[in-house]
């Protein structure tokens, strides 16, 4: 079974990775044919790019500036949502009150709100912000939803045999809104990179990759504007990856130690 496993993750992984060299060479041939860099560059000039900004000064201390305020905005949505998805599970009129604000918050574009914000909070306080609200209304509904689809015939089954909360959490819950907490993880982790680095953009704060961006706009830098593209789709794949692992490994640990 795990060589079964193990044989069909490698085969995903060629699979993938052979889309991305097609894609690449695609890409390679329409810079080509259009020989235009202002409006394409090709990928060879963009990785040589990439590697100049790489030991250029300043250039991790962006990464790292636009990486730790989307992350803080992600996290404080994340606790945000299952902190009030309980509440709303547990007390029914909780999720008629916060109604509308979901509601708001899921349908106003984030260009709106970036502005809004602008307003009333500095840009250096903007992708944290922005990233919370485009996070929040995802996980709450994913995991409201996973609360609600508890088989009931369990949840009766221990009251009837007064089963403490922590087994009922972990026996229970934790395992019926896993599948809801990975795949609104992935959409919402999306969402925190767009949102954050487009808030970055309108609000250039020092110091971010939304300014660096936003430079490379209005110096025609293309080759700078698609290798920062290149590096912020790393960033948003890879901790991705890692937190998608995080959780699963603390469900690992959960379910071994329950």
């Amino acid at each position: 079974m795990q060589d079964n496993s193990r044989k069909a993750k490698t085969e995903s992984i060629i699979k993938k990775a052979s889309a991305v060299l097609l894609a690449l060479a695609l890409w390679q041939c329409a810079a080509m044919l259009l020989n235009e860099s202002l409006l394409l560059v090709a990928p060879t000039r963009v990785c040589v790019r990439l590697w100049e900004l790489i030991r250029e000064e300043g250039f991790w201390s962006s990464v790292f500036y636009s990486l730790w305020r989307i992350l803080l905005g992600f996290l404080f949505g994340a606790c945000a949502a299952s902190l009030l998805a309980v509440l709303s599970y547990r007390f029914p009129f909780t999720e008629t009150l916060l109604w509308p604000y979901v509601m708001a918050v899921r349908t106003v574009p984030v260009a709106s709100f970036i502005i809004l914000a602008l307003v009333l909070f500095s840009s250096s306080r903007l992708s944290v912000l922005i990233s919370f609200l485009m996070v929040f209304p995802v996980l709450y509904s994913a995991i409201l939803q996973g609360l609600k689809s508890t088989d009931r015939q369990l949840l009766e089954m221990a009251r009837t045999y007064r089963l403490p909360w922590q087994r009922r959490l972990g026996y229970i819950f934790m395992p019926q809104i896993k599948p809801f907490l990975l795949s609104s993880c992935t959409t919402a982790l999306g969402l925190a990179w767009k949102s954050g680095i487009a808030a970055e953009v309108i609000g250039i704060p020092d110091g971010s990759i939304g300014e660096r961006l936003y430079q490379a706009k209005i110096y025609l830098a293309t080759a700078d504007l698609l290798a920062w593209t290149v590096v912020i789709v790393i960033l948003s794949v890879g901790f991705e990856k890692a937190f998608l692992a995080a959780i699963r490994w603390a469900y690992a640990r959960w379910e071994a130690h329950e």
